[in-house]
């Protein structure tokens, strides 16, 4: 388990990936590659005899880093972060910050990956790194601020927000197209994790958050609504429209929600 620190300075609770599962996967990518590389050198067969020894040598390097390089960086960025290999094994690459990572991050996870993790080194280099790295990191994470984390974990989720009937009026007219995925994920992560906090801790977290939630989202919360009871509103809210809009049914409203202890 890691707290990985969001862009709104709330920690994520994720499941970091250890050497065991990511081995895996890397056998896995390791030979969907051994088999196309397999199927161009069947290629180059065909065309190196008809050709200098400059041009097949140019083939076969370019045909190297087609392989090491280009796929697993394009894979990595159409699937922000899952490889084959990653999504059999239920793994995926993220920022540090919990994000989706991007081209230049699995860019540089390629690049590292041929000349320090896996094909200089033969995988010493990663190994040795992910085991001295308190985050199971290997030179192409720290390189690229990038961390793999579990995705199918038994489910630790906490109740959905359920939506306090005396708000219901107010939250039906608010505009929520400004609130932004990670800063939604961020409060049901606090609401989730709030046990576990400090008291001081929580409820600076919860002010902060509901600061910035209001700052995109209107109208602005009745008066004296507390940001614990603002945040729930406004997830409750979300998911509403959330379940309307993929044809679910709506969640009915509910109780208010127990303020933590």
């Amino acid at each position: 388990m890691s707290d990985l620190v969001t862009g709104e300075a709330v920690p994520l609770e994720l499941r970091l990936a250890k050497l065991p599962s990511r081995a895996l996967a890397l056998l896995l990518d390791a030979l969907i590659l051994a088999v196309l590389g397999f199927g161009l050198l069947l290629l180059f067969s065909q065309v190196a005899p008809g050709v200098d020894e400059a041009l097949a040598a140019a083939l076969v390097i370019g045909g190297t880093v087609f392989l090491l390089v280009v796929i697993p960086t394009t894979v990595e960025t159409l699937t922000r972060g899952r490889s084959v290999g990653k999504a059999a094994a239920g793994l995926r690459v993220v920022r540090d910050d919990g994000g989706p990572i991007r081209f230049r991050h699995a860019l540089v996870r390629a690049l590292a990956g041929v000349f320090a993790d896996f094909v200089l080194t033969l995988g010493v280099g990663a190994m040795v790194c992910s085991l001295l790295n308190s985050r199971d990191k290997r030179i192409g994470d720290l390189l690229a601020g990038t961390v793999v984390i579990r995705e199918r974990i038994p489910s630790t989720v906490a109740p959905p927000p359920v939506l306090d009937p005396r708000l219901a009026e107010w939250a039906a007219s608010l505009e929520l197209s400004r609130l932004p995925d990670r800063l939604a994920m961020a409060a049901r992560s606090l609401l989730a994790r709030a046990p576990q906090l400090a008291p001081e801790v929580r409820t600076r977290l919860a002010v902060d958050l509901a600061n910035e939630v209001a700052a995109v989202v209107s109208p602005p919360p009745p008066p004296g609504l507390p940001p614990w009871d603002y945040l729930t509103a406004v997830l409750a809210e979300r998911r509403r429209r959330d379940a309307l809009r993929y044809g679910g049914a709506a969640p009915p409203p509910g109780p208010p929600a127990p303020h933590p202890p």
